[in-house]
């Protein structure tokens, strides 16, 4: 028997190789000769470069970058043997980078992820995958395209400062230094926001409370959003900021597809067609996934539900294994053939994270037996 192991992270408690780990111990204490094939994903968020740099190797790369403050850090990006680039942009950006008193969306800048993606482009990568998610800033990645040599010069000719908060001082735009190797590079965005640049639905207004912005303050980066996008427009840089994943990030995405011509795809879709995930399901007599809790979004665009809609797309049996169901009605657990909760007691959150991978080890020992069962039970004639 062919068995695939291919879920998400456990966030908070497990990365995704160790989910897969704990899986097939569990289920070789009932199927010790089954061949099993682990693949750990992600959907385009934390972990991403983990998971490509098992399924496909590559070279980590650190660079002294700075942070969201414009402090020093050393972040790290895979750079695989094809000259694909795979940056996660929390890596220089990230909210988990400042403490909770420093988190000002006003202030902070996306100016490391620019830094990491020169340093690809000057060691010859043809091709980025860019992971967003999990940025403290709310700048339209203006702070990257600085660090990418573009210029942004106020009223009195003198550089826009970092932060959300002073693109609305923006008056010109010189692209004479820009790195000219952005144009002959595929940038590929992998990720599932939908929300455009501005509007109710917005950078700002949806995501700039949860970096640090009070409502005035999401009022004021909504306005330098909006200004920053009208310059570009009027600099000949026509991308509608209104597309669905221009929000994404901060406006990161914003900044992505406008200047750098990237295209913004599933963050799933990108990791799957990355480790070839279809070919291995349809090598597979069993798929096994999961992910920390099923939900509603579990079928938009998260790993269990992408597993599953390939596994049934090849008529390959597909089980889910989470930490918990949350709310699901049995019409949306249906494209699982079983879907199984791994907490086993009911305990402190603490204790549940703790004990996650002998949770799941549990689940899969259980799920394991109750198939070698079925297939001892034989129908009366």
């Amino acid at each position: 028997m062919n068995i695939l192991i291919a879920p998400d992270s456990f966030k908070e408690s497990l990365a995704a190789i160790d989910v897969c780990q704990a899986i097939r111990s569990g289920f070789s204490q009932v199927f010790p000769n089954a061949d099993y094939t682990l693949l750990p994903m992600a959907d385009g968020g934390e972990g991403t470069s983990e998971v490509l740099s098992y399924a496909l190797g590559g070279d980590w790369q650190s660079v002294v970058v700075n942070d969201p403050l414009m402090r020093p850090i050393t972040a790290r990006y895979l750079l695989l043997d094809n000259g694909t680039a795979v940056i996660e942009i929390a890596e220089a950006c990230g909210l988990h980078l400042l403490t909770i008193e420093e988190r000002n969306p006003l202030a902070t800048s996306s100016f490391g992820v620019g830094e990491l993606i020169n340093d690809a482009l000057n060691k010859g990568a043809k091709r980025i995958i860019i992971g967003l998610g999990g940025s403290a800033t709310n700048d339209a990645g203006a702070g990257m395209l600085m660090a990418l040599g573009m210029r942004f010069y106020d009223f009195q000719d003198n550089w826009v400062p970092q932060g959300g908060g002073q693109l609305d001082k923006l008056q010109e735009i010189d692209n004479s230094i820009f790195n000219p190797n952005i144009v002959t590079t595929t940038f590929e965005v992998a990720c599932d926001v939908t929300n455009p640049l501005c509007g109710v639905l917005g950078a700002s207004a949806i995501f700039a409370p949860q970096k640090g912005a009070n409502p005035e303050q999401v009022t004021q980066l909504e306005k330098a959003l909006n200004h920053f996008a009208m310059m570009c427009q009027r600099h000949g840089y026509s991308y509608n900021q209104h597309v669905a994943g221009a929000g994404a990030a901060g406006g990161l995405g914003f900044a992505l597809m406008t200047f750098c011509n990237a295209q913004l795809q599933s963050g799933f879709d990108t990791v799957a067609k990355a480790v070839n995930l279809s070919q291995y399901i349809a090598n597979a007599d069993l798929v096994i996934t999961g992910e920390g809790k099923l939900d509603a979004q579990t079928s938009m665009g998260k790993v269990a539900g992408g597993v599953s809609q390939l596994a049934r797309a090849h008529h390959k049996p597909v089980i889910a294994i989470c930490g918990s169901v949350d709310g699901l009605k049995p019409a949306q657990t249906s494209q699982f053939e079983v879907v199984m909760p791994s907490i086993q007691k009911i305990d402190t959150i603490d204790n549940v994270l703790k004990g996650a991978y002998d949770n799941v080890e549990t689940t899969a020992v259980n799920i394991a037996a109750a198939i070698k069962l079925g297939q001892t039970i034989k129908p009366h004639s």
